[in-house]
């Protein structure tokens, strides 16, 4: 995964409150084994009509969001199943931040594996962000990944909650695996010294 240090990007407000993981993508939608071509089925059932058609009413295909990468929510999001395919269909979109009060359990630490951020912020600020995404024209946030540092240019300012494992798995583009694998000159020099205890 690409490596995730700081990110500019247009806010698209979705307000509702307890998104789980099957309103992000679909049962339907699990049998592909591909982390990649998930976005044609973000938000399926919300995002077309039952004949196809894109739904006019949905957010998310107003054309003025078209470009947006920054997604704010209610609480609750991504609750439900722990199907990784949800985050997959988040980033094949082009998310790369989602902003809300909280979030399910395993969907937040599934957006690390991918190269997404969850930033999880108090009802007050998640209300003023709703504001001024819907009165502010392309409004935009950006996000220091290193300092942990969420703002505009309207003076909000906000340092954000990261520990430090996850905050290097985005700076570095490493999931665990990758993580793991930094320390494979001590992991090899580990298995040397125990072989003969291995061999019994």
């Amino acid at each position: 995964m690409k490596s995730l240090r700081y990110h500019k990007g247009l806010v698209i407000p979705l307000d509702y409150e307890n998104i789980d993981t099957d309103v992000i993508l679909p049962k339907q939608f699990l049998k592909r084994i591909e982390k990649t071509g998930y976005e044609d089925f973000l938000f399926y059932d919300w995002r077309y009509t039952d004949n196809g058609d894109e739904n006019p009413d949905f957010i998310l295909n107003h054309t003025k969001y078209k470009d947006a990468t920054i997604l704010l929510a209610r609480k609750n999001f991504g609750s439900g199943s722990s199907r990784e395919h949800a985050v997959w269909a988040l980033e094949n979109y082009g998310f790369k931040i989602i902003l809300a009060p909280s979030f399910g359990e395993i969907y937040y630490n599934n957006c690390f594996l991918n190269g997404v951020l969850p930033i999880q912020l108090n009802n007050k600020h998640i209300n003023q962000l709703f504001r001024r995404s819907e009165k502010i024209e392309n409004y935009t946030l950006e996000v220091d990944v290193e300092k942990k540092l969420l703002f505009d240019h309207y003076n909000f300012y906000q340092e954000f909650d990261l520990d430090t494992y996850r905050q290097n798995m985005l700076l570095k583009g490493l999931d665990e695996i990758g993580m793991t694998l930094q320390n494979e000159a001590d992991i090899r020099n580990f298995e040397l010294s125990h072989q003969v205890f291995y061999q019994l």
